[in-house]
């Protein structure tokens, strides 16, 4: 086993873990979930049926992430986030065939509380606000907070508020990595 899982935690059949991954305390890998190398899942987390999480995905306490999300590399899931998969759901009404795709796209984080409406796509290094309601795609980049979620700005890859300066650049005050807004999408320039 390339992997460590804490002794209360259930792996079914089925389920793929990677090299360097750590579970921890109670919680269930249910079969068919794919979960990438070195990432780290804290207690209490569940991963369901054909969930894909990417290398390095961080999912913090108290987290379930339902059929149908997919996490590329270097996701945060901050403590008790949720997501949703189906949109109109009844206990009496079986919905397993109206599950929703949701893609969490590589650097992205998600705040502590934050609810994911099923359907939509978080965008490359966005940032979620704690207890943020997303009911829409986040652009790349993107800095959203509130119910439901509004985007107030932007944000660097290491998380830190970018300012533009009127030919539209701004550089990250921690990594000096330089962007660039053009229209309504920002780029990382190389």
């Amino acid at each position: 086993m390339d992997f460590f899982a804490h002794e209360t935690v259930v792996i079914d059949s089925g389920a793929t873990i990677g090299k360097g991954t750590r579970i921890w305390h109670f919680s269930h890998v249910m079969s068919g979930a794919v979960i990438g190398e070195n990432c780290n899942l804290g207690q209490n987390v569940m991963v369901g049926p054909g969930v894909v999480l990417g290398n390095n995905v961080k999912v913090q306490n108290n987290v379930s992430i339902y059929t149908g999300v997919i996490c590329e590399d270097d996701v945060f899931l901050g403590p008790s986030m949720v997501f949703t998969n189906v949109i109109n759901p009844r206990s009496a009404i079986i919905r397993k065939h109206e599950y929703q795709q949701t893609l969490v796209k590589r650097g992205a984080s998600i705040g502590a509380n934050a609810t994911i409406i099923c359907g939509h796509i978080i965008g490359e290094f966005a940032l979620i606000g704690a207890g943020a309601v997303v009911t829409r795609d986040v652009k790349s980049y993107a800095l959203v907070v509130g119910n439901p979620a509004r985007q107030t700005g932007w944000v660097s890859e290491y998380g830190h508020q970018l300012s533009f300066d009127v030919m539209g650049l701004s550089v990250c005050p921690e990594s000096g990595q330089q962007y660039t807004l053009s229209g309504d999408e920002v780029y990382k320039l190389v």
